[in-house]
């Protein structure tokens, strides 16, 4: 039997954007859609973005091609991308990885499915079930009562959750966490395909992995149906910019339909480019460019952890279980050894020292490095991490630990977010169900979610980290002084 032999396209190509700069020179006149008409009835947007931005905000038309249903030159970047990623397919998304891990559920799940997940995901995936009424099975990872960090699901935990709901249509997996722990993503694909099941990754935070050396194995590389992954993170394009991936037993036309269902029909080629760009810049430079930002992580964790009362936890924490591997890109921090919350250190360092870094909980923060980062800035940070020290350390009695509360499921997250509810003062739901989310953002993983018992230890969480100054979201309340719960 002959071998059909694979031929690399060519990753020099950036069909998308070549296509622009051609429309660019021919000066065409606009009678469509967007009505600033390349920035001329909007003179204060084109001053504030460039005339060579606005130039290029323009509306789908036959040589520019269509997102919702492409057949040319968006067509050829994603399977550029598809190419560049080692899957069978791949789909611009211009709604964000939210956009791409809700396409990437819908796909899998129609109501009434059960589907397994740790409960530590982001929103976005209880939204999805929100919206298809999908039944999620939890497997509650373990803690790290150090870090107060929850880990990655151990191979034991999802083969006794397949044993348990057989009928199961799916395991999702965070590969990595917004920490950088990885969970056995191989072996947990493996056992989901010997039972029938897809696997589907999270890969918000692993870009990455699919061009660095030395990296944790990619969703696609272990034989993943499917998965997520935030091209504006790591991978360098603009905000709100992502791919969908899949692999060859996942019909790409039915993918196509279900983006179409959620997903814009004008589909910003300002985002699209930066994705045709950007997936051209990492697959010819993309593994310098990792190692380069490694060893900035590592230079990081050195000098960080040289201070005294902080730890930037790495690679040393793999234990080939709950951590099976550790994203070594990923800076995160842990603080309550000087007294002081993660959210509190995030605060310091925006206030008093212009450092603006991706987020801070109860005890972490973590700073995100990617393929802009220099070694100037991070010995700022190091610098600045050092004189927070000297200047604020305490005795860290009563502070709280634990980022992770396993969840009481009493109801669907469809039935608990469409069901008739009342609003009650925020501590008199104890043992209510709420029909509402409660999250602390970034990193988006909910608190409370649709359909979950609120306990006391929830609460206290919630007044916690309100008077750590976490920023939450979630409710209809904005003051989150009321929850919704069943009535």
């Amino acid at each position: 039997m002959n071998k059909t032999i694979h031929t690399p396209l060519d990753q020099n190509r950036a069909p998308i954007h070549e296509a622009l700069e051609r429309f660019r020179q021919n000066r065409v006149v606009p009678f469509d859609v967007p009505g600033h008409k390349r920035g001329r009835g909007n003179p204060e947007l084109t001053e504030f973005l460039g005339q060579q931005c606005v130039s290029v905000d323009v509306n789908s038309m036959k040589p520019l091609d269509n997102l919702c249903h492409p057949v040319s030159v968006i067509r050829e970047a994603e399977e550029l991308a598809a190419d560049a990623f080692g899957a069978a397919h791949a789909f611009l998304m211009v709604g964000g990885t939210t956009s791409a891990v809700q396409s990437m559920v819908l796909t899998v799940c129609k109501r009434g499915d059960e589907i397994i997940l740790p409960r530590n995901v982001h929103r976005s995936v209880i939204n999805a079930l929100v919206l298809c009424g999908a039944i999620p099975v939890y497997v509650n990872p373990e803690v790290d009562h150090r870090l107060g960090i929850s880990l990655g699901m151990k191979l034991e935990q999802v083969e006794r959750a397949i044993k348990e709901h057989p009928k199961a249509v799916a395991v999702l997996v965070n590969n990595p966490t917004y920490y950088g722990i990885c969970s056995d993503l191989k072996g947990i694909v493996e056992l989901a395909h010997a039972h029938g099941m897809l696997c589907l990754a999270d890969e918000a935070h692993g870009t990455h992995f699919y061009f660095g050396k030395d990296l944790p194995i990619s969703a696609m590389a272990a034989g993943a149906d499917m998965a997520s992954v935030s091209m504006h993170k790591s991978g360098g394009s603009l905000t709100q910019s992502s791919f969908l991936l899949a692999g060859p037993n996942i019909n790409e036309g039915h993918v196509r339909q279900i983006i179409n269902l959620t997903q814009t029909t004008s589909g910003s080629y300002l985002l699209m480019s930066s994705l045709d760009i950007s997936r051209r810049n990492l697959a010819l430079r993309g593994e310098k460019i990792f190692e380069q930002v490694r060893g900035i992580a590592e230079y990081a964790r050195d000098e960080i952890n040289s201070i005294g009362g902080y730890y930037a936890f790495g690679p040393e924490l793999i234990n080939n279980d709950s951590i099976y591997d550790f994203d070594p890109i990923k800076l995160s921090i842990h603080t309550l050894d000087i007294g002081l919350a993660g959210i509190e250190i995030y605060d310091l360092l925006r206030d008093d020292y212009d450092i603006q870094i991706e987020f801070g909980d109860l005890g972490n923060i973590l700073a995100y490095l990617s393929i802009g980062d220099r070694i100037q800035e991070v010995e700022r940070l190091v610098s600045a991490l050092a004189e927070i020290r000297r200047r604020y350390q305490r005795d860290k009695t009563g502070l709280l630990t634990q980022e992770y509360i396993a969840p009481q499921v009493i109801a669907s997250p469809q039935e608990a977010f469409y069901a008739d509810k009342i609003s009650l003062p925020i501590m008199e739901t104890e043992g209510m169900v709420c029909s509402e989310f409660v999250i602390c953002y970034p990193p988006g993983i909910p608190i409370l979610a649709p359909g979950e018992k609120i306990t006391a230890d929830i609460l206290q969480y919630i007044r916690y980290a309100k008077e750590k100054g976490c920023s939450m979201t979630g409710p209809e309340d904005p003051e989150i002084e009321h929850l919704n719960v069943l009535n």
